[in-house]
C-alpha cells in the first residue's frame, strides 16, 4: 500500500505521545510545577500533533468529526473515542500537578489505560484488515504497543526501563516481519481465485484494469524491491531498537544517552513504518498484476 507520509507521522507521533502520557498518569514519574508543565506539553503536543497528521489523510477533512459516530463497529471510530476521553481524563491530572502540586492518582490510572487502549485501537484499524495479509496478525498490535511504550519510557526518563522495551521491540519487530512474509506467501488468494477463473487453468493477466492512475494504484498497489526492503529492515531493526537498547545498556544514564538514543529510534521507527505500509499487499493487487496473495 502507498506509504502515506501523513499516516507515518501520525502513528509515530501520537505512540510516542501517548506513550509518554500513560507513563505519566501511570505515576512511574511524578514530576510537578513547570517541570510537570514541559512533560505534559510534550506529550500533548506529540499525540495532538500526530491526531492532527492523520486528518490530513482523509478525503474530506471536514468532515472529521464523523469518526466519532461508528464506534460500534469501526476501530477507527473507537480510536477516535478514546483518543479524546485519553486527553479529557489526563487534562486534570496534568492540572492538579502543574498548578496545585497535587497530582489526582485516580484520574491519572484511568487515562494511562486510555492511552495505552487508544495506541491498540490505531493498530487494530490495521490488524483487522483481511484483504491485507502481513497486518492481520496478532505482531500488529505487539509492534504498536511496544513502540509507544518503549518511546514513552525514554520520554519519561525511565532509561533502563526503556532499554528493556527497546529489546522487546526488536523481538516484536522481527516477530511482525517473519510472519507477515509467511502470510502472504501462504494465503489462498491468487489470480485464479481472485477472478473465479481458477478451476478452468492457470490465470494470467492480460492487460490491467484501467489504462492510467486511478485511487487503487496510488493507494494499494504499492511494490517495494527485495533490497530496499532488506536495507530498510535492517536500518529500522538496528535503529530503532537494537542500537538504543545498548546504548541506554552501556552508557551512564544521561541526557546524552537519551538524546541519542531518542535520535536513532525515531530514524528506526519512521523507516518502520514506511516500510509497514509500503510492504502492506492487497488483495486487489492480483488484479493488477501481483502473482499471488
Amino acid at each position: 500500500m502507498h506509504p502515506a507520509g501523513s499516516l507515518i507521522i501520525f502513528t509515530v507521533l501520537s505512540g510516542l505521545g501517548f506513550g509518554l502520557l500513560a507513563f505519566l498518569g501511570a505515576g512511574v514519574v511524578l514530576p510537578l510545577g513547570w517541570e510537570a508543565f514541559v512533560w505534559f506539553a510534550a506529550g500533548y503536543a506529540l499525540a495532538g500533533g500526530g491526531l492532527l497528521a492523520s486528518v490530513f489523510h482523509l478525503g474530506h477533512p471536514e468532515r472529521a468529526l464523523l469518526a466519532f459516530t461508528q464506534w460500534r463497529t469501526s476501530w477507527l471510530s473507537r480510536e477516535a473515542v478514546l483518543a479524546v476521553a485519553a486527553l479529557g481524563m489526563m487534562a486534570p491530572y496534568a492540572a492538579g500537578s502543574v498548578f496545585f502540586a497535587q497530582p489526582l492518582p485516580v484520574f491519572g490510572a484511568i487515562a494511562a489505560v486510555l492511552c495505552l487502549a487508544t495506541v491498540i485501537a490505531t493498530s487494530m484499524i490495521y490488524a483487522t484488515i483481511r484483504a491485507v495479509p502481513r497486518w492481520h496478525h496478532w505482531t500488529t498490535p505487539a509492534v504498536f504497543l511496544a513502540a509507544a511504550l518503549a518511546g514513552g519510557a525514554l520520554l519519561a526518563g525511565q532509561l533502563r526501563l526503556a532499554g528493556g522495551l527497546f529489546a522487546v521491540l526488536a523481538v516484536a519487530l522481527a516477530l511482525h516481519w517473519q510472519a507477515g512474509d509467511r502470510r502472504w506467501r501462504d494465503a489462498e488468494s491468487t489470480p485464479g481465485s481472485a477472478t473465479g477463473l481458477g478451476r478452468i487453468g492457470r490465470v494470467r493477466l492480460f492487460e490491467r484494469p484501467h489504462t492510467g492512475a486511478n485511487y487503487i494504484t496510488r493507494e494499494m498497489v504499492h511494490v517495494v524491491g527485495r533490497r530496499h526492503s532488506a536495507k530498510l529492515r535492517l536500518i529500522a531493526l538496528v535503529g530503532g531498537a537494537v542500537l538504543p537498547a545498548m546504548l541506554l545498556a552501556l552508557m551512564p544514564a544521561s541526557l546524552l544517552a537519551a538524546g541519542a538514543a531518542l535520535g536513532l529510534h525515531l530514524v528506526g521507527i519512521l523507516a518502520a513504518r514506511w516500510l509497514f505500509f509500503a510492504e502492506a499487499e492487497h488483495v486487489v493487487g492480483l488484479y493488477y498484476g501481483r502473482a499471488a496473495a
